[in-house]
């Protein structure tokens, strides 16, 4: 793994762009440190910034926080057809950039998905893994029967303000279980200044509903039983799409079940701090 990174700083992090394709960048944002590098892969309509709050109770780990293609500061959507092995695909683009070995990471949902990705397709890139609620299903689901993917295309894309876009989620029963910091963070780096007024999603709601469509054909399920390192498959209370948790753990030769009652598919943007210290006490 490479030695070169920024000082540890109470400042933001250092923003490192990656091509990942002709065109197409990706962004790490590394907030330096000394240790372990530790890099993260966000859920579906994310970015890296959301991580914000986690990272900060690992100071003595060097994190590395990942804005896929097309979310965050990366460069904005250009698929026409939507794979999720292409998130796979560029976690490991990344970790050559940054010269990283025996490397460790964490992934919420889709973020969880792209690094079993990446692990199968080059089998022992990783030491071990820590998966929130990772989108692993069976085969044979019907990309257009996904109501979360309609729900986001009639999503509200453009506010007056950063603050009128924070208060409008948090009454919302999905995005509105995100800590006050986490929420802060998603608006802030997640929406960019309107030429014609207030501020509007970097990430269109037909870009995120096309990953959601996407996340139902990757074909990880039938290969779980090819990850061999340790994974620990981490869970909120009982429902969708946590109900898939413990037999995605089961699959796993190395997976481990961590049960979390407390919290939602959020759980990491919901307490941070309970998360880290779960981070920290499985991924040495």
């Amino acid at each position: 793994m490479t030695d070169a990174a920024p000082s540890p700083s109470a400042s933001a992090p250092t923003p490192i762009p990656v091509t990942v394709a002709p065109g197409i960048d990706v962004i790490v944002h590394d907030f330096g440190g000394s240790g372990e590098p530790l890099l993260f892969c966000h859920a579906n309509g994310f970015h890296g910034r959301v991580w914000d709050p986690l990272v900060a109770r690992l100071p003595h780990r060097r994190c590395l926080t990942l804005d896929f293609r097309g979310f965050g500061d990366a460069t904005p959507p250009t698929e026409t057809t939507y794979h999720w092995q292409q998130l796979g695909d560029d976690v490991l683009v990344v970790i050559d950039h940054l010269g990283l070995t025996d490397t460790q990471a964490v992934g919420h949902s889709m973020g969880g998905a792209a690094l079993l990705l990446a692990e199968l397709a080059r089998p022992g890139t990783f030491r071990q893994l820590f998966l929130f609620e990772p989108i692993v299903f069976p085969p044979g689901l019907d990309p257009a029967d996904n109501p979360l993917a309609e729900l986001t295309r009639h999503r509200r894309a453009h506010f007056d303000s950063v603050e009128d876009a924070v208060e409008r989620y948090s009454s919302k029963a999905t995005l509105g279980t995100l800590r006050a910091d986490s929420m802060e963070l998603y608006v802030r780096h997640g929406f960019r200044p309107d030429p014609a007024g207030g501020i509007v999603l970097k990430a269109s709601p037909e870009h995120e509903a096309r990953h959601y469509e996407a996340g139902t054909t990757h074909p990880t399920w039938d290969r779980l039983d090819e990850i061999t390192c340790p994974v620990t498959v981490a869970m909120g209370v009982d429902g969708h799409p946590a109900e898939v948790a413990p037999v995605v753990a089961e699959r796993l030769p190395s997976g481990r079940l961590l049960r979390f009652d407390t919290l939602g598919h959020f759980g990491p943007l919901q307490d941070p701090d309970l998360v880290a210290e779960a981070i920290d006490a499985t991924v040495s």
